[in-house]
């Protein structure tokens, strides 16, 4: 009956093992989630829209929230095809910057959060800062973004 017992143990064991799947290691997954958001930007800065299409998923869901001049609290959902288009079409006379401030990944298996603090800067004159939430997706080996929700405002920004 021990014997029985220890072989049922071991065998839920192993079962456990195995449904968990492969996990790669946590912070290789944390730096490829950062460099996936990093080539997005860079796709951003450079106008170029391969390069952020590269990093999203078919269909990829884009929010912004924030106050408005009243201060009621706004919220709408974007097109990310209309993000693209604003982007690509800012003509070259007008220089915009968003510098990332900071970075929290959290990784559990093929999901990931990144919250990234940001200052957003238009013809080097500081507009507005926020937090891009960005939520990804590993396909089989591959991180692509399928949430962004960021935040606007120009309060407690830049230390003064």
């Amino acid at each position: 009956m021990k014997a029985q017992l220890t072989l049922v143990l071991s065998l839920l064991t192993v079962v456990q093992i195995v449904a968990q799947g492969p996990n790669p290691p946590e912070v290789d997954s944390k730096q490829e989630v950062k460099k996936v958001i990093e080539t997005f930007f860079d796709g951003f800065h450079k106008q170029d829209s391969m390069i952020m299409k590269s990093t999203i998923a078919d269909h990829v869901v884009l929010q912004t929230t924030g106050r408005n001049k009243e201060g009621k609290t706004m919220f709408r959902t974007e097109e990310f095809s209309k993000l693209i288009t604003s982007i690509t079409s800012i003509p070259d006379s007008i220089s915009f910057e968003e510098k990332l401030t900071s970075f929290s990944i959290q990784v559990d298996r093929t999901m990931a959060n990144a919250w990234v603090g940001y200052e957003f800067w238009l013809n080097e004159k500081f507009s507005h800062c926020g937090i891009n939430s960005f939520q990804l997706i590993n396909f089989d080996g591959e991180w692509k973004i399928i949430y962004l929700i960021d935040t606007r405002g120009r309060a407690g920004c830049l230390e003064e």
